[in-house]
């Protein structure tokens, strides 16, 4: 199975592809272009950096709820069918754990009721359901931070750097 080059989320069916990558949904895809023009500068974010973030953020308050943590990336997954369109989302969010059952509890139920109701949907639904359910069960471990979050640390610390290089860039033509 593939994993979205953006937000490391496991792509079963279908995807996004562009420029040699490929992501989940066309969020992923959006955020994704902007990694193509900072691939290099995110394998290049100093180690000592992206510990400080990572640690800062896990052991941080969850940005949805306000409680402390431990946060972590947790993605959730729906789905939804209408005669002949269907349309399935990956939504990586970083929060803790709580958060995370919310939303993969939600993306289930939203999953059983709407994605049963073209082709494709009746057959992509029930995995939709399993990956919620499974992520409910398989949380990251909160004791330490996720190999997927500290990946999506890691690309919003080179977006950032990218973007500030630009900003100077501009500010000295």
């Amino acid at each position: 199975m593939a994993q979205c080059d953006y937000c490391g989320a496991t792509i079963l069916f279908g995807g996004v592809k562009e420029n040699g990558l490929r992501f989940c949904n066309q969020q992923c895809q959006q955020q994704g272009i902007v990694l193509a023009g900072v691939g290099d500068i995110a394998e290049k974010v100093p180690q000592d950096l992206l510990i400080e973030h990572v640690n800062e953020i896990h052991q941080g308050l969850c940005p949805r709820c306000g409680s402390r943590g431990p946060v972590d990336l947790h993605t959730s997954y729906t789905i939804w069918s209408a005669l002949v369109v269907t349309s399935w989302q990956s939504k990586p969010q970083i929060c803790c754990r709580h958060c995370g059952i919310k939303s993969k509890l939600g993306g289930a139920v939203f999953s059983s009721i709407f994605g049963w109701w073209a082709f494709p949907g009746g057959i992509f639904t029930p995995f939709q359901i399993l990956r919620n359910l499974g992520g409910i069960f398989l949380s990251p471990d909160p004791s330490v931070p996720s190999e997927k979050m500290q990946n999506f640390i890691r690309i919003n610390l080179a977006v950032q750097l990218f973007e500030l290089s630009q900003q100077q860039q501009h500010e000295d033509e």
